[in-house]
């Protein structure tokens, strides 16, 4: 049974699965059955979100989780993480890490962007509570960065007059030690969030970039190869289109692609969708992204975040291809 604090919290900053369908939202993409596959995405995120905010024990939590559908659960982990995160970050509470550290392991990648969807709720003076200690995860805290990621999504979702239209900037904050970077961090949020807005259509995200400043294009590329790798929503002739619209972008849509493809992956299930999306998008199988991602990471940070140097490193792999 819901706790009623737990319940309160939900009203107050969970929105209704209506409120996240892209009529709703008010995005141009039309009703299909690749819009209906998108939805069911941030749909599951709430679900997620609902059952972590209202649980009374970390196995209400886990079970609930396990029983959605493999190809959605990364998602309503991401919905479950941010839960724990907002009540991580407004008490003293370690149920973010107790998840993370548990069957969400092998989701860390989402997890990471739920934290960033409870950024977009929390003050940032609490922000430095936000990631929790995860000591002998291989991806911590390298990974730590997607959690930016989810916070530019989630403004570029449910803001998207402010974040996309009017191409709103945050201020910098010093994550990692890198104030700078966060911006592109964010970016990269917003480029997913891109390939929902447009509803997977690739002459529509081709469009939508191109009207950011060009600096800011080539993180909003490989944000909108990850989307569509990892979320699907297009056909191999689509995913064509959009490998030949990215034009000297083509590397970093085939950055967001691999990382879309080793998250994938990691959790246990990659879907045919990802499967079709990385070949389109890279020309690459399943096995030899994975080995790709896998011989190009960076753990310990440099003149820039590991993140970053391990983006390039597989970035590098298609530039001088």
């Amino acid at each position: 049974m819901p706790t009623v604090f737990g319940s309160v919290r939900r009203l107050v900053l969970s929105p209704q699965l209506a409120d996240v369908t892209f009529a709703k939202r008010g995005f141009p993409a039309r009703p299909s059955p690749a819009v209906k596959h998108l939805e069911a995405v941030p749909q599951a995120v709430i679900c997620g979100f609902e059952w972590g905010i209202d649980a009374r024990d970390q196995w209400e939590v886990e079970r609930r989780l396990e029983l959605v559908e493999a190809e959605l659960r990364g998602f309503a982990y991401e919905g479950a993480t941010m839960a724990c995160t907002v009540l991580d970050a407004m008490g003293r509470g370690h149920r973010t890490r107790d998840l993370l550290l548990g069957p969400g392991s092998r989701h860390i990648f989402l997890a990471y962007i739920g934290i960033g969807f409870a950024m977009a709720r929390l003050p940032r003076p609490l922000w430095k509570k936000v990631v929790p200690d995860l000591a002998g995860d291989p991806y911590h805290p390298t990974m730590s960065w997607l959690a930016v990621d989810g916070y530019g999504f989630d403004r570029a979702y449910f803001d998207t007059p402010r974040w996309v239209t009017e191409q709103k900037m945050p201020d910098p904050y010093g994550w990692e030690g890198s104030p700078d970077y966060f911006l592109r961090a964010v970016d990269q949020g917003i480029g997913r969030a891109l390939w929902f807005i447009c509803g997977g259509q690739a002459p529509d995200v081709a469009a939508a970039v191109r009207r950011f400043a060009a600096h800011r294009q080539p993180d909003l590329w490989s944000g909108v190869g990850l989307a569509a790798t990892f979320a699907g929503g297009s056909d191999p002739d689509s995913l064509a289109v959009l490998r030949r619209t990215a034009g000297s972008e083509q590397a970093q849509l085939a950055l967001g692609s691999i990382f879309a493809v080793k998250a994938r992956s990691y959790a246990g299930l990659v879907p045919d969708y990802t499967t079709t999306a990385c070949r389109a998008l890279t020309g690459l199988d399943i096995d030899k992204a994975v080995v790709l991602a896998d011989a190009t990471a960076v753990h310990e940070a440099g003149a820039e975040p590991a993140y970053e140097m391990w983006r390039q490193r597989i970035s590098a792999h298609f530039v001088d291809a």
